[in-house]
């Protein structure tokens, strides 16, 4: 079965503080939008869910999938009409997060700024 790629980079934002939110992710409007169209061809699927996997020696990469429900320790962000599910153990790591899509000629990703790494890497949205 062929599957397609999703790619998303993780950036440091340096000299921002952190500030409290009503959410632990926000979602800019290009992001919404994209999830909107990942979900239209799933009408099971309620969301996305991102969480953490131990990876090498760096520690954590972040996941991004799919999913039908919302678990029971998950934090839910709800905006226009998009729902993200956060898995526990990513949920104090991705606070205060900025979620973007970005598109240009050689490639299409979801970004995650995020004022508390001090470092970037790309996550991967394996979608079938």
């Amino acid at each position: 079965m062929a599957s397609s790629v999703v790619r998303a980079t993780v950036r440091a934002v340096s000299k921002r503080r952190i500030q409290a939110t009503r959410a632990a992710l926000t979602l800019t409007p290009s992001a919404v939008q994209k999830i909107k169209e990942l979900l239209k061809d799933k009408p099971d699927h309620v969301g996305v869910k991102v969480g953490v996997r131990t990876r090498g020696c760096n520690g954590l990469s972040y996941t991004l999938e799919y999913t039908k429900s919302k678990g029971d320790s998950d934090e839910e962000v709800v905006q226009d009409g998009v729902r993200v599910f956060i898995e526990k153990k990513a949920q104090l790591t991705l606070l205060g997060t900025e979620m973007d899509y970005v598109e240009d000629k050689l490639s299409s990703e979801f970004v995650f700024n995020n004022p508390n790494i001090k470092g970037t890497f790309r996550l991967r949205f394996l979608h079938k």
